[in-house]
């Protein structure tokens, strides 16, 4: 018996050599396609490959003249109101009743900054998710940046502040709080999740465009100028320099040291990572297409700017409403008409961190770029344009940067949160309908 039974024996070892042999051989194939897979990923990271946009730069579509526009003009149903604008402006010629034509104007920007964002997005496909990104923030801030410009000219410095405080508040407060609410209702099943080291960062530097804000403020109210009338406009230049400087330095931030999880993280999660970044559609037009329609679309948007800022004022009186509400809360409504939609749009495919780049990374670049901007643009035009944006705007926006960096602290996001960030607008927003601003006009 065990005479026959060695034969097995010797055979069974044979069999479980040859098995051991096939393991190291399927480990070693296995090891040299981690290899080549971790040498992939840093070529990528030194930026010799992309895997956000590999084929948007080959497949650029052709387009005839009439198919852009069909694409551009025909394919949104928002776009149903661009005859306002022409409207508005026959109305300011024909009629020249104040009301009417600011509201004309209102309804025909709104479209235009919709189609504004909608050429960036198609642009950021030839540039990559970062670019991308501040390109959408830029573009998506162009109408509330000309409509700022045309009320220096006008010299409604009030206006100015206003407006520009009204966007970061509606970024923070209702873009923001849609995105999440919207979000939260697909999902509702779970927390989203989104990168809170960013969150962080953007925290931070909204807390820094508040500090600019603030001290000249203080430094008002508490009547301890050193030169009375010049130390506070002298204090407002040299924050709006520093503000430039730091946002300068921020942008080179996002570009170089944060290029791979500036506006496109990494997940913990691969599926999450490939849905974030991966899941990208085909351009509809040509990068010279998105050009030349950003083009025609700031063109139209600033034409339309000088009719609306001409009448706000004739607008408060005859509808009786104050300038600071329509500054702050109807003008920003429709400028971050791109922002919203886009906000939304990402945050109900659960890229948060894109919902996140669009509404405070806009909030981050209006106070940090376009406020400290509008100063030197207002030095450079005479115009006394400050920082000091009084004590009741000043602490509205205080209050509400620290209520946004508490709800982004945690890193997740849900209906509720979403819930409080558009109940805190609504306080907000009734706030500026029965608040008189003593410098109005």
């Amino acid at each position: 018996m065990s005479h026959c039974k060695l034969p097995a024996l010797i055979q069974a070892q044979v069999e479980m050599g040859s098995v051991n042999e096939l393991e190291q051989k399927s480990l070693f194939r296995k090891e040299e396609e981690d290899a080549t897979q971790a040498k992939a990923a840093s070529l990528m990271e030194q930026g010799s490959l992309s895997l956000s946009f590999p084929e948007h730069a080959t497949k650029s579509p052709k387009n005839s003249v009439l198919r852009s526009i069909k694409i551009v003009i025909f394919s949104n149903k928002l776009n149903m109101l661009l005859p306002f604008g022409p409207l508005a402006i026959l109305v300011h010629y024909m009629i020249d009743s104040k009301g009417w034509v600011f509201l004309l104007s209102l309804i025909g920007i709104t479209p235009l900054a919709e189609r504004l964002g909608y050429a960036t997005e198609q642009l950021a496909f030839y540039t990559g998710p970062t670019v991308g990104g501040l390109l959408n923030a830029t573009f998506g801030n162009v109408t509330e940046l000309i409509i700022s410009i045309f009320a220096l000219k006008n010299g409604m410095i009030r206006v100015v502040q206003l407006t520009l405080l009204g966007s970061i508040l509606s970024n923070m407060l209702l873009v923001l709080g849609c995105a999440f609410f919207c979000g939260g209702l697909v999902f509702y099943q779970k927390d989203q999740v989104f990168d809170k080291g960013i969150a962080v960062v953007n925290s931070g530097l909204l807390l820094m465009a508040v500090m600019g804000i603030l001290f000249p403020a203080v430094l008002h109210y508490t009547h301890s100028e050193v030169h009375a009338g010049s130390s506070e406009m002298a204090l407002s230049r040299f924050s709006s320099c520093i503000m430039l400087i730091a946002y300068a330095a921020y942008l080179f931030f996002q570009l170089k040291s944060q290029s791979n999880n500036s506006y496109c993280p990494l997940e913990e999660e691969t599926n999450q990572n490939e849905e974030a970044c991966g899941e990208d559609e085909d351009p509809e037009i040509s990068k010279w297409e998105a050009i030349i329609w950003l083009s025609i679309l700031t063109a139209w948007v600033s034409l339309l700017s000088g009719y609306l800022v001409d009448a706000i004022e004739g607008a408060s009186v005859s509808w009786n409403i104050p300038i600071a509400f329509i500054s702050v809360i109807l003008l920003p409504i429709v400028g971050n008409a791109a922002e919203h939609a886009g906000a939304i749009m990402f945050a109900m495919k659960d890229k948060l961190d894109l919902s996140l780049g669009v509404a405070i990374g806009s909030s981050i670049q209006i106070s940090m770029f376009v406020v400290p901007f509008c100063v030197v643009i207002g030095w450079m035009m005479g115009e006394q344009m400050d920082l000091n944006f009084q004590l009741f705007e000043t602490a509205m926006l205080f209050i509400t940067v620290i209520v946004v960096a508490f709800f982004l602290q945690e890193g997740t996001s849900n209906y509720f949160k979403g819930l409080m960030l558009i109940l805190c607008y609504l306080i907000v927003a009734a706030s500026f309908f029965v608040h008189e601003d003593p410098h109005e006009g």
